[in-house]
């Protein structure tokens, strides 16, 4: 199979009912995605990056168009597609290890043997750098160590594409770049394919193979695709001052606050600073760690 057939959006729009009439959120979405590529989406809020995800994970269907994975329509959720969300979703009376458990018995219930499952979570779990934890509950563990759960589950799944919405946009800059470079390994060691949600201009150039920043709604589609060309394994400190690295940055920006400027009115203070914290760059100064 050609690599580049393996995830596929063709002529994606969607309308939502209103009290008004139908709500195009996309419009035409053209987009196509290679086995192992990461790819992320990026553009002001309102502009249907979620839209576009929740239709690959098949939670929404499109109105026109459509999505294929491996040359099949994807029509609805199946375990080949894991989400992982902003918020981790981990059921609290259960521990770290009995959440992932969930998932691994929803997908190899009659597949694997007990002990297999049981290897299989702890392997999970290790490639998030949470076996030291496997027993606690979500109350006795930080919000970064729950969305490392929340990672090992969906990647328990042995999913073909790893979807993933925000996952870090409500952790600590400190956490957040711990958990980069942990996807890094994650995503160097098992190559799936990487579709991810962010509103950090830095956290897309470090991670992506492809940036796809989307152009603002209603009727939103696929703006411009920017091709990272930075060799990995990455590593933050070095492309501080990569040359390369702050041209790509600096593309996503223009077209960020140039292209897809949003008119504010003066009159309304709030919807300025609304409109400003749609995406929030970040230099990589106040990110400076290694590992993770």
């Amino acid at each position: 199979m050609n690599e580049q057939n393996h995830l596929e959006l063709t002529g994606v729009s969607i309308d939502f009912p209103t009290d008004n009439g139908p709500f195009r959120a996309l419009q035409d979405v053209n987009l196509k995605i290679g086995k192992g590529e990461f790819v992320t989406l990026i553009g002001h809020s309102g502009c249907g990056k979620s839209t576009v995800l929740n239709i690959v994970a098949g939670l929404h269907q499109a109105t026109a168009g459509g999505v294929l994975l491996n040359g099949r329509e994807v029509r609805e959720p199946g375990p080949e597609r894991a989400v992982v969300f902003q918020n981790h979703s981990l059921l609290p009376w259960l521990t770290a290890y009995e959440n992932v458990e969930l998932a691994v018995k929803q997908v190899f219930r009659g597949k694997k043997s007990r002990s297999e499952m049981r290897q299989w979570i702890e392997h999970n779990l290790e490639l998030v750098h949470m076996t030291h934890a496997l027993d606690k509950r979500p109350d006795e563990i930080s919000g970064g160590m729950k969305q490392r759960v929340g990672i090992a589950r969906a990647l328990a799944m042995q999913p073909e594409v790893l979807l993933m919405d925000e996952p870090f946009g409500a952790l600590d800059a400190l956490t957040r770049a711990h958990l980069q470079d942990s996807l890094m390994e994650i995503h160097a060691c098992l190559g799936n394919t990487v579709i991810m949600i962010t509103h950090d201009v830095d956290e897309a150039v470090l991670l992506s193979d492809r940036i796809v920043m989307m152009s603002n709604g209603p009727a939103a589609t696929v703006g411009q695709i920017l091709h990272i060309e930075l060799d990995r394994p990455r590593e933050r400190l070095a492309l501080a001052d990569e040359p390369r690295y702050n041209h790509y940055r600096s593309e996503v920006l223009k077209f960020l606050y140039e292209r897809q400027r949003r008119p504010v009115d003066d009159s309304a203070p709030a919807n300025r600073a609304s409109a400003e914290d749609d995406v929030k760059p970040k230099r990589f100064a106040r990110l400076r760690i290694v590992g993770g």
